[in-house]
């Protein structure tokens, strides 16, 4: 049921707000030549799909985790997309083909070793990673592996409609801010 909800409702968003992706894309084009930002995460059992984003940081930025990258690597735009989450709006194409859900563990990098073995040993790659999720409203973010396994795991053990719709909701409703920059 849930997948079926993803579905139509990844489209349908894509297809309402293609305007808007059309206009952040031409601006990503003008800022720095690659509007879109696509790369290698951690998926469900642990299989490896390409991510899709907007671009919100400079082309020269290494392949790191968030947390671990300058805020002078940001862009003007990009400070923009990331504070409205705008930058998210491409991983409806994941949630459409299915690599990813609306609601789940965020994926991590193929190089976040601690924390692949934190979501290992909580069975948290038993489910699809998502935009958003319990961690997420909560400020955890990928910096602190085992406190971020923690809730993850709670998605997990405890997933319902109601804490679906809660984190889906919470999320578009302003709650959480993302992976921290230093």
């Amino acid at each position: 049921m849930i997948r079926v909800f993803e579905f139509v409702s990844s489209f349908v968003g894509l297809v309402l707000l293609s305007p808007v992706i059309l206009i952040i894309t031409i601006i990503g084009l003008y800022e720095t030549g690659s509007p879109f930002f696509i790369q290698t995460r951690v998926g469900l059992h642990e299989q490896t799909f390409r991510l899709i984003k907007f671009r919100t940081m400079k082309k020269v930025t290494s392949d790191l985790p968030t947390h671990l990258v300058s805020k002078d690597m940001i862009t003007k735009t990009g400070a923009f997309l990331r504070k409205t989450k705008l930058d998210e709006l491409p991983q409806l194409i994941n949630v459409l083909t299915g690599t990813m859900s609306l609601v789940g563990p965020r994926p991590c990098l193929p190089s976040q070793i601690d924390l692949i073995h934190e979501r290992n040993a909580r069975a948290v790659f038993s489910i699809r990673p998502g935009i958003t999720g319990i961690a997420q409203i909560n400020n955890v973010d990928m910096s602190e592996p085992k406190r971020l396994s923690r809730y993850d795991a709670i998605m997990v053990t405890s997933m319902s409609y109601s804490l679906y719709f809660y984190c889906l909701f919470a999320t578009v409703f302003g709650k959480g801010q993302g992976d921290a920059i230093r």
